[in-house]
Order: structure tokens, then C-alpha cells, then sequence
């Protein structure tokens, strides 16, 4: 396997990994303190109104529903932690994954929280940072620290991979 062929299947893992790690600590919110997330068949209904021209939306639950909207949701979510965890991988030209540190995955768990509060909640209804949702401060720290988790994924991914690399090598 290629080098660069090893940081794609590596960030991609990495990726993958991160993101479930982020789902199952929002179902530990979810189940243990009844804090909602992202419902991710909202995610899959706004990706699947785009190619009809319409990205921003008064409220998506009104939203007509649109087939598949669930797995296209939950395929773009963890598409969405792959790729954020391969822009970390080859920014770092694969040194990262080599040696994976806590303090950059951290770090791309944080700048990412941008994309959610001023991207997707305007989109989806809820105003930029969650400003129409009903309790706007529970919800941006709610968003912060699933993105801070999502960060400790990415180290805690990292480190079962780089051995894997290591062995591939």
C-alpha cells in the first residue's frame, strides 16, 4: 500500500471512528439527561432539498420528508467526520497520524464547531448559533462540547491506526 494510499484509509478510519464516538456520547446525553441532538434523517432532508434550489429553511422539521432522507443523513454525517479528520491528516502531511497528539485533534474538534452554528442551524431553521432554538445556551455548549468529543475521537482513533500503520509499513 502507498504511503498516501495509507493516510486515506488511516483519516478515513480515524474519521469514522471520531464521529462514533461523538453519536454515542450524544446518546449518552440523550438517554441519561434527555438532551436532544441532531436528528440526522433533518441533516439527510435539507442535503436532499438542495438539488431543488433550496438550502435554507424556516423550520426543517415542517420540511416535506424526502425518501432515504435517514441514510442519506447518517452517509453525510460520518462523511462529514471523515473528511474533517483527513484535512487534519494531510494538513500535518500524515506527521499527525504518525504521532498522533491530543492538542490538534482538540483543536480541529473546536474550529469545527463553526461549521453546525453557522452553517447548518441557520439552514435548518434554528437561526445562526442557535439563536431561535429554545434554550440557545444549553445548545451552542451542547454543540461546542460534542465537538470537543468528536476531537478526543480523532486522538483516541488515531492511536489503534497509527499502530496499524506501523505494521502495514
Amino acid at each position: 500500500m502507498t504511503v498516501q494510499a495509507s493516510l486515506l484509509l488511516g483519516g478515513v478510519v480515524v474519521g469514522v471512528g471520531a464521529t462514533l464516538g461523538q453519536d454515542l456520547w450524544n446518546l449518552f446525553l440523550k438517554r441519561a439527561f434527555g438532551v436532544p441532538s441532531l436528528n440526522l434523517c433533518f441533516l439527510g432532508r435539507w442535503l436532499c432539498h438542495m438539488p431543488a434550489g433550496t438550502f435554507k429553511h424556516a423550520s426543517i422539521a415542517a420540511a416535506a420528508p424526502k425518501t432515504l432522507e435517514c441514510a442519506i443523513g447518517a452517509t453525510a454525517h460520518y462523511t462529514i467526520g471523515a473528511v474533517f479528520a483527513l484535512a487534519l491528516v494531510f494538513l500535518t502531511s500524515g506527521e499527525w497520524l504518525a504521532r498522533p497528539t491530543v492538542l490538534p485533534a482538540l483543536l480541529v474538534g473546536v474550529v469545527t464547531v463553526v461549521f453546525p452554528l453557522f452553517l447548518m442551524q441557520p439552514a435548518l431553521g434554528l437561526g445562526v448559533a442557535s439563536s431561535r432554538a429554545a434554550h440557545p445556551t444549553r445548545a451552542r455548549l451542547k454543540s461546542l462540547a460534542s465537538h470537543v468529543v468528536y476531537g478526543l475521537g480523532l486522538y483516541l482513533s488515531a492511536l489503534p491506526v497509527r499502530s496499524l500503520l506501523r505494521v502495514l509499513s
